[in-house]
């Protein structure tokens, strides 16, 4: 299952997501852990130290080596410098597993070793100054939309992203690539302000959007998010000293974690494993095609100087059966 963490800033959402990558863990489970986020703080709530996260291989500076293994054979795609982040896999193009091997996670992979199991992290590099302007900013998470475009997740199988905070995904398509999308959001108006712009922008593209409701101190917070966001709310997190303790950078073991969270990261599971059944490829190709078609109009045939548009394999879906391609 594709998972999305989002919010605002300061929301929790790298936290929460960093727990339920570590419950995923725990379950033995293969997970695939990706920190789309421009501000990196992805491996150290999964116990890295500063210089090991610093040290961690940015996809955003492996793009070459990415779309070269992703295009393959496919002769719709004359190279890999005519691939832009909504470029869809076509005949003949490389695909991604996650419980594979592969140039990708070879180049941008590491292995983190939690104490309930070890999973595959990624990360999309830091915004530096150098990043400055849009193009530079949306290559680095492109390298993500890229890999997510390619990827073939099967059922039991995790790819767990902690995106950028606010609404920055509707720049692209990315918002789409999920089966659920799990809103972190804080119980002030503030805190709903990024789920109300979600939930009316993913309203035409059955995007699948839960809330859940952090830094929540008694039933007054659960009544003003249930009033705020509806049905939507799945589940809610109030303070934990264990992620105190995390965040000091000294972990207990993650059994200690408090019961009343641990019912809440089981509850996130159960919800990300019932959108399986609602999967439709069909629509995912749709959708993709359609983001790729609308930013070939708006950017991406003048910076290639090619027709994108000539990049979309009209008979080619997406499945999760797709053999490899060597």
């Amino acid at each position: 299952m594709k998972i999305a963490f989002v919010g605002k800033g300061g929301s929790g959402k790298t936290t929460l997501s960093s727990l339920f990558i570590r419950h995923l863990a725990t379950t033995g489970a293969p997970v695939v852990a990706v920190d789309a986020d421009i501000n990196q703080h992805l491996g150290p709530a999964l116990g890295l130290d500063e210089a090991d996260a610093a040290g961690l291989p940015a996809m955003g500076e492996r793009l070459p080596l990415i779309k070269d293994y992703l295009r393959g054979s496919n002769p719709r795609i004359a190279s890999a410098e005519t691939m832009i982040k909504t470029t869809p896999p076509g005949e003949g193009s490389r695909l991604l597993r996650v419980r594979e091997d592969n140039p990708v996670y070879e180049a941008c992979a590491r292995a983190v070793e939690l104490d309930g199991g070890a999973v595959r992290l990624m990360v999309t590099g830091p915004f530096t100054e150098a990043d400055l302007g849009v193009a530079c900013y949306h290559s680095k998470t492109g390298a993500v939309e890229l890999c997510l475009n390619h990827l073939v997740d099967g059922q039991s199988e995790y790819v767990v992203v902690d995106m950028t905070a606010g609404s920055d995904s509707f720049a692209s398509g990315m918002f789409t690539r999920f089966d659920i999308t799990f809103l972190v959001a804080e119980p002030t108006r503030k805190g709903v302000s990024v789920y109300r712009q979600y939930k009316e922008y993913a309203r035409d593209f059955g995007v699948t959007l839960k809330v859940v409701g952090n830094k929540v101190q008694g039933q007054d917070d659960i009544d003003f998010l249930r009033a705020e966001v509806g049905d939507d709310l799945l589940v809610t997190v109030g303070h934990s000293d264990w992620v105190r303790a995390m965040e000091k950078g000294r972990p207990p073991l993650f059994e200690r974690l408090e019961d009343t969270n641990r019912q809440a990261l089981r509850a996130l599971q159960t919800a990300a494993d019932a959108t399986y059944e609602l999967r439709d490829w069909e629509r995912y190709m749709r959708q993709m095609v359609h983001f790729h078609l609308k930013n070939a109009r708006s950017w991406g045939n003048e910076r290639t100087g090619a027709d994108l548009a000539s990049q979309v394999d009209p008979s080619f879906v997406l499945r999760e059966a797709e053999p490899v391609t060597a």
